[in-house]
């Protein structure tokens, strides 16, 4: 019996291929005699304008309010600028799942206890924050940062602490926090989502 030498396994997957068609042939080509779906599945998020912008940075926030097919996922795009900080935050309805894409940052997540946690972030990495726990981003280099946050809810929602305390009555924020009560005044009624460090 003739021994054959084990088959390339590199070969063996390989099929011939060519490059695809444009896109509006394929389309064609795959049309549905009922036309198109009432509801479009792609959302182009860098042709959007930000949802809120500073010179620090700008946040793009996606969910069903703007792609309706987004009933059981939300997200924003964030990009901050060097010396930017994606201010002290917390998401109430749902966990936060971030995606770096560029730069380099680091993330503080506070906990009950109260504890925190440090880490940085660079381009590839995942981090994760639990519902309703504060963080912040800081941009940590010299390029822009961008990530993306990712929510398990059809609806993006935050908290930003500075805007929390700037809409509490600035007698009691003055007692409790021990701080006067012009610095409370200084603090934004809007989110601004990115600040300069």
């Amino acid at each position: 019996m003739e021994e054959r030498a084990p088959a390339d396994p590199t070969t063996a997957l390989s099929a011939p291929s060519t490059e695809p068609p444009p896109l509006a042939e394929v389309q064609k080509a795959v049309a549905s005699p009922l036309g198109e779906p009432a509801t479009d599945f792609t959302f182009a998020v860098d042709a959007m304008a930000p949802t809120n912008s500073t010179r620090s940075g700008t946040v793009k926030v996606v969910d069903s309010r703007n792609f309706p097919v987004s009933q059981t996922i939300a997200a924003s795009f964030v990009t901050i600028q060097p010396g930017g900080l994606r201010e002290l935050h917390w998401h109430p309805n749902a966990d936060e799942w971030q995606y770096y894409i560029k730069g380099s940052g680091r993330v503080t997540v506070f906990d009950t206890g109260p504890q925190a946690q440090t880490a940085d972030f660079q381009p590839g990495d995942i981090g994760y924050v639990k519902k309703s726990f504060g963080h912040y981003v800081k941009n940590t280099g010299s390029t822009e940062l961008q990530f993306i946050e990712v929510f398990k809810a059809d609806r993006f929602a935050e908290v930003s602490l500075a805007q929390w305390l700037a809409c509490s009555p600035p007698e009691m924020v003055s007692e409790l926090l021990n701080i006067d009560p012009s610095l409370i005044a200084q603090f934004s009624k809007s989110r601004t989502d990115i600040v300069p460090t």
